[in-house]
């Protein structure tokens, strides 16, 4: 008899790339909720049968329009990631920020629909924010809803992503059982590299591109065939075009360099950070984030297309995006690597 996969709900979805995972690892996602109709329709486009709610998780209605809409089936997983704009180390981090409450509202998913499991993930910072209180708090609440709760920072190149990226994961079992998190599947000597990555995408001459198009070469890594698995079309490879000027400081950072590299009185617009930054093909990308204006291709004279940083997010190559360029952009930035989902939902499923 084939055993029925376990259900989960998808909070604070964004486009999906931490249930993306989960369903890659087998699991029957039902539900993603989110309040930007963009990143929604991308969901839906790219979970099967899944319904994407358009929900505002203020308010205590939308909790029975989720098992409406789930009709009334047994969640066995609710995972989430609440905004960090208020826990994040950039910008500025108000302790009464609403956002920070936001967390609350999957606490209040948890305790109605009680799944057998939950998977909480945010900004590493978060651990020691406001002196702890904000950890403190999320272990409390869902403590006290019966769940044994462990905690870890996953470092997304030791799960075979091309990205230096950070993720805090909460794992709460309602069994009593305490979840012991996957082991690394690569060692640092085996890391998946920006080459490894997009080495097959092609650049652009006279045009930039459209939403769908072919691939022009044979992939050139094992990463690029498992991305290219299931795709038959090649989406969201669109180049971007920058001025004569953008172009000209481009050329002139070296391959893995950033604006520290640069001459001085060139590029100084924007010497801060991670200004300037060109990436390097033998090593892993810097973390993506929701804009497309500081990094650059390792090769090419120009920003890496959504489909780039995609792939450099683990998003397999029939994940399509939808919205305006932008909106994609901030789709790709703002999700968990889907490999980094695949692995937590391998690894949950011995408990469930």
């Amino acid at each position: 008899m084939k055993k029925k996969k376990p259900t989960v709900i998808d909070m604070f979805c964004g486009c999906g790339g931490l249930s993306r995972g989960f369903m890659d690892a087998g699991y029957e996602v039902l539900l993603g909720i989110d309040n930007n109709k963009d990143a929604l329709v991308s969901f839906k486009a790219n979970h099967g049968n899944a319904v994407a709610m358009n929900g505002d998780l203020f308010q205590g209605s939308t909790i029975l329009e989720m098992a409406s809409l789930t009709e009334n089936k047994q969640i066995d997983l609710i995972i989430g990631g609440p905004p960090c704009q208020g826990f994040s180390l950039t910008g500025k981090r108000e302790e009464d920020d609403e956002r920070n409450s936001l967390f609350q509202a999957m606490v209040n998913a948890v305790a109605f629909f009680q799944p057998k499991a939950f998977v909480l993930e945010n900004v590493p910072g978060l651990a020691t924010l406001y002196n702890g209180k904000a950890r403190d708090a999320i272990l409390k609440e869902f403590g006290d809803l019966g769940y044994t709760i462990n905690e870890q920072v996953l470092y997304a190149p030791d799960y075979g992503v091309p990205q230096i990226r950070k993720r805090l994961f909460f794992v709460g079992l309602l069994n009593g059982e305490k979840f012991e998190f996957p082991e690394p599947t690569l060692n640092p000597d085996k890391y998946v590299t920006c080459g490894d990555a997009i080495s097959d995408l092609h650049d652009f001459t006279n045009d930039l591109g459209t939403e769908v198009s072919e691939y022009q070469s044979p992939p050139k890594s094992k990463y690029q065939k498992m991305m290219r698995k299931n795709a038959t079309q090649l989406f969201n490879h669109v180049g971007t075009k920058h001025t004569e000027l953008v172009i000209d400081v481009i050329s002139q950072v070296p391959e893995g360099g950033n604006h520290k590299d640069l001459p001085p009185g060139v590029g100084d617009s924007r010497k801060f950070n991670e200004a300037w930054t060109r990436y390097h093909r033998n090593k892993q990308s810097k973390t993506i984030d929701t804009g497309h204006r500081n990094h650059f291709h390792y090769e090419f004279n120009r920003v890496p297309t959504v489909r780039e940083n995609a792939r450099l997010q683990s998003f397999p190559d029939d994940f399509r995006f939808y919205g305006n360029k932008t909106q994609q952009y901030k789709q790709v930035g703002n999700a968990v690597p889907p490999l980094l989902g695949y692995h937590l939902g391998i690894k949950l499923k011995d408990y469930l």
